[in-house]
């Protein structure tokens, strides 16, 4: 019997985030997560009862090969708790596509770096007001190279002061792109630019959800 992948939602949309922000990609949502961030704006896809399809990596392959679109993104939840996730990240990037990871921040990424098609990595870092900081594997900053991004979601100048702290420690701006993520409705944008001004943070990148000004907040599917 085949493997099976539990897939909440599939969709094309442009990517909201990263350094591939604007630009066409293939979304494939796990279902389940670890964590339990206090602002996560995906909970309906961690719980036990959510309805998911089981998907074989064939399957997902036959759609992706559809969506003639070459940026795929695997996210959650948290895809790499998947069982077998390894052969599905491999089938995909044999097809000559471009595989990112959004991953947050528990979860060892050494063994998916040495995979012969290695993704792409966006991995969060949960700063203190996610309730979750505790969770951090610290060693997955020495597995990130330049094709790989940090976030840091920032909810408060607090949370600034410790991506700043945990940037500098770790060097991670000569290692992988970083970027800060506003909470939506927690922070104002402006009040990032501003700390970045106050305190000469260069070499760091603000990114707003641009698919929560496009469509709704709270829309699924985009």
């Amino acid at each position: 019997m085949s493997m099976t992948y539990p897939v909440v939602e599939k969709f094309i949309s442009i990517n909201g985030e990263g350094t591939k922000a604007g630009m066409l990609a293939a979304f494939i949502r796990m279902k389940g997560c670890n964590l339990r961030c206090n602002y996560c704006d995906t909970s309906w896809a961690n719980v036990p009862e959510c309805p998911c399809e089981q998907l074989t990596a064939s399957e997902i392959l036959s759609w992706l090969k559809e969506s003639d679109v070459k940026n795929v993104t695997l996210t959650g939840g948290e895809p790499l708790l998947i069982p077998d996730i390894f052969s599905l990240i491999e089938i995909i990037g044999q097809a000559g596509m471009e595989v990112e990871i959004e991953t947050n921040g528990s979860v060892d990424l050494s063994p998916f770096a040495g995979l012969s098609c290695r993704p792409s990595f966006t991995m969060d870092y949960k700063c203190p007001d996610s309730d979750m900081e505790s969770s951090m594997l610290l060693s997955n900053f020495s597995v990130l190279t330049e094709k790989d991004t940090v976030k840091f979601v920032v909810s408060s100048e607090n949370d600034l002061n410790k991506a700043k702290e945990i940037t500098e420690h770790y060097q991670l701006t000569s290692k992988c792109h970083i970027y800060l993520s506003a909470v939506f409705g927690r922070i104002e944008p402006k009040d990032i630019v501003s700390y970045m001004i106050d305190h000469h943070w260069n070499d760091v990148y603000l990114q707003l959800q641009m698919h929560k000004f496009i469509w709704s907040p709270q829309q699924r599917g985009v």
